[in-house]
């Protein structure tokens, strides 16, 4: 797994994978499987995108800013 934390690419307006500040993934797509950390366990999710152009993570509290959320992804 690679772990690190959420931040946004404005270059293609998605939310990536951050380690030490360099992308791992420059921006997951819709339907595009991750884990995130969730009061200390991590869950298994996806990216999607509301009606409304709003990011969220599927089945977690995560929506809208997603900046800095602790996440890993296979490697």
């Amino acid at each position: 797994m690679i772990q690190g934390r959420l931040g946004y690419n404005s270059a293609n307006d998605r939310y990536g994978l951050l380690v030490s500040d360099l992308w791992e993934n420059d921006g997951f797509h819709c339907g595009e499987p991750l884990e995130v950390l969730v009061d200390d366990k991590w869950v298994g999710t996806r990216m999607e995108m509301s009606i409304d152009h709003e990011w969220y993570l599927v089945d977690t509290p995560y929506k809208g800013d997603l900046e800095y959320i602790q996440a890993r992804i296979e490697k």
